[in-house]
C-alpha cells in the first residue's frame, strides 16, 4: 500500500510540474488559432466606387464588407429607376435595407411591396423573390447574406 501511494504521489508531483507547460502550450495553440481581428470599416457614400453588376446589367454595387465567396457579406447597390431584377434566390439568407427611392420588393407566397427608405425586407436561403426600382430617381439599398453569395435565377412565377 505504501508504494502505490508513494507513486501515486511521484505522478503527482510530476503532473504539477507539467502543468504549467502545458496550460502554456494549450494558450499558444489556441491563441495561434484565433482569427487576427479584421479591420473597420468606415466609408462616406461619396466615396464609394460602383461597378456594374454581372449578373444584372442595370444594377451597380459593391462589396462594403465581408467575402461574398468564402462567407457573409454587405453590398450597397444602386438602380436606376425601372431596374428590374427578375425572380432569383440565394442559398443564404437575404436582408435588404432601401436608403432611396422605393423598390417594388415580392416573394413567393407574400404579397409586393413598395419598400421606401428605411424599408427592410428578408428572405430566407432558397425563397424567390425579386424587385424592381419604382421610384423616379435611382433607389440605393444596402444587402447582407449571412454565407457565400450565389444567385439562381428561375422561370417567372408571379
Amino acid at each position: 500500500m505504501k508504494e502505490i501511494r508513494a507513486v501515486s504521489q511521484m505522478v503527482e508531483r510530476k503532473l504539477l510540474r507539467a502543468a504549467p507547460f502545458a496550460a502554456m502550450l494549450l494558450l499558444a495553440v489556441v491563441a495561434g488559432s484565433a482569427e487576427a481581428p479584421r479591420p473597420g470599416v468606415v466609408r462616406p457614400l461619396s466615396a464609394v466606387k460602383f461597378a456594374a453588376d454581372d449578373d444584372v446589367k442595370c444594377l451597380a454595387g459593391v462589396v462594403e464588407n465581408g467575402d461574398p465567396a468564402s462567407g457573409p457579406s454587405t453590398f450597397i447597390l444602386k438602380a436606376p429607376a425601372g431596374c428590374v431584377v427578375a425572380p432569383h434566390y440565394h442559398t443564404a439568407e437575404e436582408q435588404l435595407i432601401v436608403v432611396r427611392g422605393e423598390v417594388l420588393t415580392g416573394m413567393e407566397g407574400m404579397s409586393e411591396t413598395v419598400l421606401g427608405p428605411g424599408g427592410f425586407a428578408m428572405m430566407p436561403g432558397k425563397a424567390v423573390h425579386w424587385f424592381t426600382c419604382t421610384s423616379k430617381d435611382a433607389c440605393l439599398m444596402f444587402v447582407t447574406f449571412d454565407r457565400p453569395y450565389d444567385i439562381v435565377w428561375v422561370k417567372e412565377k408571379k
